[in-house]
This record gives structure tokens, C-alpha cells and sequence, in this order.
């Protein structure tokens, strides 16, 4: 359902949530969980990222509901905790790549 007002203190979490996916490194990260659980070092693997930078991002990426953590012995898992959030990113990805297409088009007639 659309609300046509957002309150002021609604638009400080959305904009801080926003704030949250403006990093591309917490980008590829939840790119890599995309298909399921990983550990921080799957997810070094992964990104190139490395293991300390990774987990500040994690940190960041589960404080702000973005990934939920699970502890199995010495590994702890992360997995994308709302996947909701790939719609958000997948639109994005839409309307870039149409932007894209469109331009290619435009270059193409001159």
C-alpha cells in the first residue's frame, strides 16, 4: 500500500537504510549471499574483499536488518535476512540497463 506522506522520522530511516546499500562493497556482498548462507571467508573468497573489511561491512549490513547471522561451532553463517531487497536492487538494474540501451541507440543514429 502507497502512503502519500512520509513523516519526517520515516524518511530518516529509509534514507539511513538507502545509506546502508550506497556502498558497493556491502553490494557484492549481498550479491554473493544471493544464492544462500556463506561465511566470511566464502565471502572473501568471493568479493576480493578482504576479512576485516568484510566483516565491518557485515556488521553494518546485520545492525541494519539487511542480514541475519547464525553460529554453528567455530563458523558463523550470513544470509540475506529480508530478500525483498534484490527487487530494490533488481529495479535498479532494469532501469539502468534500459538507460543503457537507450543511449547505445542514441549513438548508434549519429
Amino acid at each position: 500500500m502507497a502512503r502519500s506522506t512520509l513523516g519526517p522520522e520515516l524518511l530518516t530511516i529509509i534514507a539511513a537504510r538507502f545509506k546502508v546499500l550506497s556502498e558497493p562493497a556491502r553490494l557484492a556482498l549481498l550479491n554473493a549471499m544471493r544464492t544462500g548462507e556463506r561465511t566470511v571467508t566464502d565471502l572473501v573468497g568471493e568479493t576480493g574483499l578482504g576479512q576485516a573489511n568484510v566483516s565491518k561491512h557485515l556488521q553494518l549490513l546485520h545492525t541494519h536488518g539487511f542480514v541475519r547471522r547464525r553460529k554453528n561451532g567455530l563458523f558463523t553463517y550470513y544470509a540475506v535476512a529480508d530478500r525483498d531487497v534484490f527487487k530494490l536492487c533488481d529495479a535498479m538494474c532494469g532501469h539502468l540497463e534500459s538507460e543503457a540501451a537507450a543511449r547505445r541507440k542514441l549513438a548508434a543514429a549519429s
